[in-house]
């Protein structure tokens, strides 16, 4: 009896079109295979890594980087009505254009709305200042670990890094296996800070 081979693509096989090219992480020296996303607003535009680098870039990918909570909300909303516009109910599309007052044709002499406007700039400025200076929360517990705050260079980054790898380098402290334990959480915390440097850099690059 003769056995029908299959020829289905295994999930992990390379893109068959795959450009001959190597991964688009700097310094990787890998075909690249695989293609993931450059952005939200790109999602015909891709990146091409080696599978190794499609998988970090995959596992922290985040579809909704640097939108604030409101426009998080506003865009669940539109995906729930497939991006149509709706009205409250018993209510027609007309009706619902004239709900919704422009405040440029209302008279303000006390420049009450001009204040809530000065307000509401004042709240995304914070918030923006806040996102910037905030760690990602992916990176919190790594930054922690190596004991460094956010914004961190590579540079920067390394040097930490070295410093503690040698202060809890088994070797220099009589085969101790906490400093042993220590040192694996260090590794660990910086090859996660390093990807993501480098993500951001080659975002940023491309």
């Amino acid at each position: 009896m003769i056995k029908r081979r299959n020829t289905r693509p295994r999930a992990f096989d390379p893109d068959p079109d795959a450009p001959a090219r190597c991964c688009d992480m700097p310094s990787c020296q890998e075909p690249a295979g695989y293609r993931a996303p450059r952005s939200r607003d790109a999602l015909n535009q891709y990146y091409w890594f080696c599978l190794n680098h499609v998988r970090e870039y995959n596992a922290r990918w985040d579809y909704y980087k640097g939108m604030s909570p409101g426009q998080i909300e506003a865009h669940l909303r539109a995906d729930i009505g497939w991006d149509r516009p709706t009205w409250a109910f018993g209510q027609s599309a007309k009706g619902a254009k004239r709900a919704t007052p422009n405040e440029e044709d209302i008279l303000d002499p006390l420049d009450i709305l001009g204040q809530n406007r000065r307000s509401r700039a004042e709240r995304a400025r914070a918030q923006a200042y806040q996102e910037r200076t905030s760690a990602p929360a992916a990176l919190r517990e790594p930054l922690a670990i190596l004991g460094l705050s956010w914004p961190v260079s590579m540079e920067e980054a390394k040097s930490h890094y070295r410093a503690l790898a040698r202060k809890h380098h088994p070797d220099t402290n009589n085969g101790d296996r906490n400093a042993e334990e220590r040192l694996k959480k260090i590794n660990v915390a910086f090859t996660i800070v390093k990807t993501h440097l480098l993500t951001e850099s080659l975002e940023k690059a491309l």
